[in-house]
């Protein structure tokens, strides 16, 4: 449109430049010979010189403009990029912070929260219900059941002890299920006996120390009898 513009312009100029010297001639010839009159030319060598420059121009901004959108194509793909990235790490972060707070698992107990005494003999098996709570990192275990509920997949190590003045048999139970038992008889005094075990544990399986029948387990202020867990690593 530009080159349009400017070459009906030229045309115009040269149109009315030819006009006046046909004028120009005209009044000459009258006043000379009549057989003298010369028909006027345009003006192409000026035409074809400012079309070769708006030419010229234009291959100039086509090639800007060309440039401009390279650029501005390479730096929305740079940002777009840097975007990508950042929500990366972003979530990164956030899973590394996840896994963090629910590696955090832990917990041991005894079994009386205060004072002394034996509990026991029952006539069916018996939940035991650790009350003096030592620490409970992640909250999985609770005193109030006696129950430890696994918060994710992973590999848990427990461990438990007890005490008692004659027969005692303790047994860790997993979702209802005998997995390994601790137990004595002593006749003459107290007895002791331990255990511990490492398992492999579904998000939500139950872990808890069952006093088998007909025997008996004994605590006092300093916390002989007692039941600990922790999370080594989820899965």
């Amino acid at each position: 449109m530009e080159i349009l513009s400017v070459l009906g312009l030229l045309l115009l100029l040269c149109s009315q430049s030819g006009a006046e010297r046909q004028d120009n001639e005209i009044s000459e010839q009258r006043e000379g010979s009549p057989e003298s009159v010369n028909v006027p030319q345009p003006c192409p060598s000026d035409l074809q010189a400012v079309l070769r420059e708006m030419s010229v121009k234009q291959a100039e901004n086509r090639l800007m403009i060309q440039q401009l959108q390279t650029l501005n194509q390479a730096q929305a793909s740079e940002l777009k990029s840097l975007k990508t990235r950042t929500n990366e790490t972003e979530n990164q972060v956030e899973s590394l912070r996840r896994d963090r707070a629910v590696g955090q698992v832990a917990f041991s107990a005894s079994l009386r929260e205060s004072g002394h005494g034996t509990l026991g003999p029952f006539s069916a098996h018996t939940t035991l219900e650790f009350k003096h709570v030592v620490s409970n990192i992640g909250q999985a275990y609770s005193p109030h059941t006696g129950l430890f509920t696994a918060p994710v997949r992973g590999a848990y190590h427990f461990e438990f002890y007890v005490m008692a003045h004659g027969a005692s048999a303790v047994k860790l139970m997993k979702n209802g299920e005998h997995v390994f038992i601790a137990g004595e008889n002593q006749t003459n005094g107290y007895g002791t006996a331990a255990n511990g075990v490492t398992l492999i544990l579904e998000a939500g399986d139950v872990v808890f120390l069952r006093l088998h029948k007909n025997y008996i387990i004994y605590d006092n202020e300093n916390h002989h009898s007692t039941f600990s867990g922790h999370l080594l690593f989820p899965m």
